[in-house]
């Protein structure tokens, strides 16, 4: 029987899913926050019969940024778990990296159109005259979604060099199911 040599480094190992973990719970505990908050905002706007119809769709549209953030933060709390604990994914597969990156920017990029849309309808009401920023937001998220489908694309022929790693993760997806 022989013993494995356990170095300082390799026990230091340990401590990156464990960050992982309370990372993700954070975004899932703030995401419920958020949820909370949005939910308090909603019904306050619909339960006092002193503000202005302006007033209340802006909290409306407020309440759904809220939710879009919110939708942001347990979407990434689920990323960093399923691919960051369950799976302890090394980033170092071209196959991992799309993986992990394609979820993100779904988050982000479907969180910052929302949030576009929710200005667009408020300052075009409001405030006409911060109609750019909205707009400058809006052409954030389809930049990211070019440069993300350059990066998928230029990243499809390293995978190509790389079968093992695609038949790895799929292999994985069908044991986390």
């Amino acid at each position: 029987m022989t013993r494995r040599k356990t170095t300082p480094l390799a026990m230091l190992h340990w401590i990156f899913p464990v960050g992982h973990l309370a990372i993700s719970l954070l975004f899932v505990i703030c995401g419920f926050g958020l949820l909370g908050f949005s939910c308090v905002l909603l019904w306050d706007s619909v339960r006092r019969g002193d503000l202005s119809f302006q007033a209340r769709l802006d909290a409306v549209l407020e309440s759904l940024a809220l939710v879009a953030v919110a939708l942001a933060a347990f979407e990434l709390g689920e990323t960093i778990l399923e691919e960051e604990v369950q799976r302890e994914a090394h980033m170092s597969a071209p196959t991992r990296v799309r993986r992990f990156l394609s979820r993100f920017m779904v988050v982000l990029v479907v969180a910052l159109v929302i949030e576009s849309v929710v200005l667009v309808f408020r300052f075009s009401h409001s405030a006409p005259e911060n109609l750019p920023y909205a707009a400058s937001i809006a052409l954030a998220a389809a930049m990211l979604i070019l440069a993300w489908g350059a990066f998928v694309h230029l990243n499809r022929s390293a995978e190509e060099l790389e079968p093992e790693a695609m038949r790895e993760a799929k292999d994985e997806d069908s044991k986390l199911k």
